[in-house]
């Protein structure tokens, strides 16, 4: 029996993957593949009341709740807040997991975004795929086996769509979410201590809002109601094939590059 793709989205934070990719998830997921959910931290800096630990346990639990609503499994890699460095051990606990979930897709951060736990979660991901498949690269003792090839890699969309110097990062696969978009948005409001917490501080439910917003804007690219932008990687040994458009079929849409970019980070 054919086996269907499997894909795991090594993000940040444990609500980066509902809010940046979690309608794609979720349509995948409907049509048979495997979904794991990745955390690089537990969010143990997303609170202005309580202590790391406690915010941390809390969250682990709402990004297992959040992967379950997107029908998947949730992995936390258990770095910290604001201290996420592509580094030695990172680098190996990544790997591991990628021998553990042995994806066929990968989904990360914008090489460039607003926050560094952002861009170095993106580096730790590149890396993993490219070291996964090697023997002798680091990784936990107990890992898996190596992977048989490099993972197909896409990187999500910056928050707000722009680089740190607020120019535009232009996608070049928008993936229409419309119909999914209240499924994804439930997935969202499961990480309640984030969404209490913005709440507090702008006075409006901007989490839940804003992500219904910035799904809107994206949707205009292409001219549907709700949808998600990601660029793939093409660097030398990374797979070239885009398995998302071909799975996705009508709802994925191509789009030119920013002439001045190419689509990718200045």
């Amino acid at each position: 029996m054919f086996a269907m793709p499997t894909l795991l989205s090594l993000l940040a934070h444990p609500d980066d993957a509902e809010i940046l990719c979690g309608g794609t998830l979720i349509l995948l997921a409907d049509l048979g593949w495997e979904i794991h959910v990745a955390s690089m931290s537990p969010g143990d800096c997303g609170s202005t009341t309580l202590p790391p630990d406690e915010i941390a346990a809390i969250r682990r639990r709402e990004g297992s709740d959040g992967a379950r609503a997107l029908a998947g499994a949730y992995h936390c890699l258990e770095e910290r807040d604001l201290r996420i460095h592509y580094e030695r051990e990172t680098s190996s606990k990544a790997c591991g997991l990628l021998r553990e979930v042995r994806p066929d897709v990968v989904i990360t951060h914008s090489p460039t975004d607003y926050m560094l736990d952002h861009e170095e979660t993106s580096r730790i991901a590149r890396a993993a795929c490219f070291n996964a498949p090697i023997p002798n690269a680091p990784a936990p003792a107990d890992s898996a086996d190596p992977l048989e090839h490099i993972p197909t890699l896409y990187y999500a969309d910056p928050t707000e769509g722009v680089d740190p110097l607020g120019r535009a990062v232009r996608p070049s696969l928008v993936v229409d979410v419309s119909d999914v978009e209240e499924r994804k948005l439930s997935a969202v409001a499961k990480h309640s201590s984030q969404r209490e917490w913005l709440r507090a501080q702008h006075g409006i439910d901007e989490y839940v809002e804003g992500t219904r917003q910035w799904g809107r804007d994206r949707g205009k690219l292409v001219n549907v109601d709700h949808a998600e932008g990601f660029r793939q990687h093409l660097g030398h040994a990374y797979p070239r094939e885009n398995i998302l458009a071909g799975a996705l079929g009508e709802r994925a849409h191509s789009i030119a590059s920013d002439p001045d970019t190419g689509g990718c980070d200045p």
